[in-house]
């Protein structure tokens, strides 16, 4: 029996139980991300690149051409998507911006927390300390 109860023990550490509740709040998290991009953040990148689908940008490398990424894949020629690249990094960095902007308004908020909170009375510093118990050592 010692080994379940060590186990169960191991399960319901609080750390445990942070971390499954950070995966699930990330998972989360990471949907509303997405949907911000996707949704809102890339047609307006759409619009500034004239409407361009970088997912669609791509190199031949057997030397054809080809109408589509779909058409060069179906003909089974052999293709370099750079666009999917460009489609990623611009993601990661709107995604990143995102992150940056959340993270930004919750120090702003701690920081509220922070200064509502009363200081702590300041005490004796060390060298009143020493000065009180060399005094008191001389009487």
């Amino acid at each position: 029996m010692g080994f379940f109860k060590d186990f169960k023990s191991f399960l319901l550490k609080g750390d445990i139980v942070s971390l499954a509740t950070a995966v699930v709040i990330g998972g989360a998290f990471n949907k509303i991300v997405g949907s911000a991009v996707a949704d809102i953040i890339m047609p307006i990148v759409g619009v500034i690149t004239g409407g361009t689908d970088f997912t669609q940008k791509f190199i031949s490398l057997d030397g054809g051409e080809y109408a589509t990424l779909a058409a060069a894949q179906e003909a089974g020629a052999a293709v370099m998507t750079y666009g999917n690249l460009i489609q990623a990094i611009i993601n990661f960095i709107i995604v990143g911006l995102f992150i940056f902007v959340v993270l930004k308004a919750y120090e702003k908020t701690k920081k509220k927390e922070e200064e509502a909170a009363p200081a702590a009375p300041a005490g004796p510093t060390q060298e009143e300390l020493l000065a009180e118990i060399r005094d008191l050592l001389k009487k």
